[in-house]
């Protein structure tokens, strides 16, 4: 089995296959520092409540924005696992040509993304991923890399109204029945979730525009669940997405390896 680790500024996401299948998925908090023994046994719990026995992960693909943690996460993985985890970067073979003005400051979980959506599909691709940060990411069907758009997350957006205010409380993110509120919770959610919807249409729409294409649009991300129903721009949601993109780099890069060695 191929464990995939996505480890972003709020979550590290976890996604184990059996083969081609994602047999399980677990997240856990990114911004808890953890000590190598700490992630390693806690990682061995949650494989354990999916009947998944330690011995069944043969190799370890991380894709991180976090570098703090990965001292400690890399020796869980040689410590309890007893595997050098692959990381996703300089030397990953990702199928793809980073076309931006800086390759160096494209993060991991980007190119993962871009990776699976180049792979998936073979055409003209926007990537639009709602973690912490919401980010639109373009590839085009020759797999390059060229554009990006950067966004306040929904979560930090909501975060901002509250704490920015004397007497606004904390709410939920989620869609009112109406945009039309008549109490100030329902108000706010209404603002914090139309609003973001429209910032993110508008910003497909131009993308589109400023393209001159017309290219598939693929979500992911926790809170895309929220949005991606709500807007016809968003032609489909994958919450694993990244796992993929994870899984294809890491088949080809190991294949390269193994080229390399025999």
């Amino acid at each position: 089995m191929l464990m995939t680790i996505d480890v972003g500024n709020t979550h590290i996401s976890i996604g184990v296959f059996n083969g081609e299948m994602l047999e399980a998925s677990f997240r856990l908090n990114s911004k808890t520092e953890r000590t190598s023994d700490e992630l390693g046994i806690l990682l061995i719990d949650l494989l354990h409540s999916r009947a998944i026995s330690l011995s069944a992960i043969s190799d370890i693909i991380i894709s991180s924005v976090v570098p703090k943690i990965m001292h400690s996460l890399t020796n869980s993985f040689l410590k309890y696992f007893e595997i050098q985890p692959l990381i996703v970067g300089p030397g990953s073979r990702t199928g793809i040509s980073i076309r931006t003005d800086n390759p160096k400051e494209v993060g991991a979980d980007r190119i993962v993304n871009v990776a699976a959506a180049h792979e998936i599909y073979k055409t003209d691709v926007i990537i639009v991923d709602f973690g912490t940060a919401t980010t639109f990411d373009f590839v085009n069907k020759a797999g390059e890399f060229h554009y990006t758009v950067i966004m306040p997350g929904l979560e930090i957006s909501a975060r901002a109204l509250t704490t920015n205010t004397a007497k606004l409380p904390e709410v939920e993110i989620v869609k009112p029945a109406s945009i039309l509120a008549s109490n100030t919770i329902e108000g706010m959610q209404s603002g914090i979730v139309y609003g973001y919807i429209g910032a993110v249409e508008f910003t497909i729409r131009e993308m589109k525009r400023a393209l001159g294409l017309n290219p598939h649009v693929v979500a992911t991300g926790g809170l895309g669940r929220v949005i991606s129903p709500e807007t016809d721009l968003i032609d489909e949601y994958d919450p694993d997405f990244a796992y993929k993109g994870m899984k294809i780099i890491y088949k080809k890069t190991r294949r390269i390896t193994s080229d390399l060695v025999g």
